[in-house]
């Protein structure tokens, strides 16, 4: 590989050895893990958007105690919820019946579990003081001000844009890098804006496209799981590549057991864009929640995150029954290139790949 001085001017600013990151994925990535990507080499990172503040301290200090390498701490930038209680009430009616199938009696009403890092001045404060070196958002962007004292602390700053004009407002907010999300992407599309019309561009697309509108480095991301992959998004002039499903077979992931057979089977083959889970549009593989709550004359699900309220507490009615149908087992197009390797090993081989 001979690297773009884009790349190289990447490398450089994190100490990176290879222009690889693994993707934050809350709830499936670890310290254990974004410490093992950070020491091959690559950027590891934590999701810490669905965490409390005390949680998401403690995981950089257990990342800390096991890589002294930059590693990427990712929070989601959301508009708060707005509460519909007619809504709601529709969307727990619909999945009532699921519920009786378990012997459970769903929830009277919803909660926004977790609220937006923009209102979250306690986990702002706290990135502050910890200083990692990498701070991304997903969803949106934070207040000005928060981005500009993050970025005087000595932090990179990252956004997620899924077109053009989510990228022109990341570089104008001053923002470090652009993380391109391509449409292949596993987990939640990171649209600011879940009712404007999504064209749904494809990594490829939205990479060139961005490469030509701004001067800040591009990251691609969404169904890059090889090192042919990370070389094509290198050759259409990304600084780097994000990668999130093909680390989720890795012993340091927190997928569950049931997660991971699935991606290791055909199922893996079959993923869908889906709003049923959480209330906000995010790929996964196909299950029988997708199917119930996508099903024709279904209402709208609940606004994020209020949905992922109902869908936690039927997954885990589901799950005490021995069922695994109404998971989250996010993955994207490329799941069917999954490799059940350590995410070092996964770095290293990767590295190779890309020669």
């Amino acid at each position: 590989m001979h690297p773009s001085p884009t790349t190289q001017a990447l490398l450089a600013r994190l100490s990176l050895r290879y222009p690889i990151i693994q993707a934050p994925m809350a709830g499936v990535s670890t310290p254990r893990m974004a410490a093992e990507v950070s020491n091959a080499g690559g950027l590891g990172s934590l999701g810490i958007g669905a965490s409390t503040v005390a949680q998401a301290r403690q995981m950089i200090a257990d990342t800390r105690a096991l890589t002294d390498k930059p590693f990427n701490i990712n929070v989601f930038t959301h508009a708060p919820a707005r509460r519909d209680a007619a809504a709601e009430a529709a969307w727990i009616a619909h999945l009532a019946p699921l519920f009786t199938e378990f012997g459970a009696t769903p929830p009277a009403a919803l909660a926004e579990i977790y609220k937006t890092f923009n209102e979250d001045e306690a986990m702002y404060h706290m990135l502050l003081e910890t200083r990692p070196a990498v701070v991304s958002f997903h969803f949106g962007l934070p207040p000005l001000a928060w981005i500009q004292a993050l970025r005087a602390a000595g932090i990179y700053t990252m956004g997620t844009a899924t077109n053009p004009e989510e990228a022109r407002l990341i570089e104008e907010a001053g923002i470090d890098a652009i993380v391109a999300q391509g449409v292949e992407a596993g987990g939640h599309r990171g649209a600011f804006d879940p009712q404007a019309v999504d064209e749904r561009l494809s990594t490829s697309v939205l990479v060139r496209l961005l490469v030509k509108q701004t001067r800040l480095p591009v990251i691609a991301t969404g169904g890059i799981m090889d090192g042919a992959g990370i070389r094509a998004a290198l050759d259409l002039g990304a600084a780097a590549a994000q990668l999130g499903t093909a680390f989720v077979l890795a012993p340091e992931s927190a997928a569950s057991a049931a997660y991971k057979d699935n991606l290791k089977s055909p199922r893996a083959g079959a993923t869908k864009l889906t709003a049923a889970i959480s209330g906000r549009l995010a790929r996964g593989m196909v299950n029988r929640f997708m199917t119930h709550g996508d099903a024709t004359g279904a209402p709208a699900p609940a606004a994020y995150p209020v949905a992922y309220d109902i869908g936690k507490q039927l997954h885990a009615a589901a799950s005490k029954a021995g069922n695994h149908e109404f998971a989250a087992q996010w993955a994207g197009q490329g799941a069917p290139l999954a490799r059940e390797l350590p995410s070092a090993e996964l770095v290293r081989v990767l590295a190779e790949e890309l020669g």
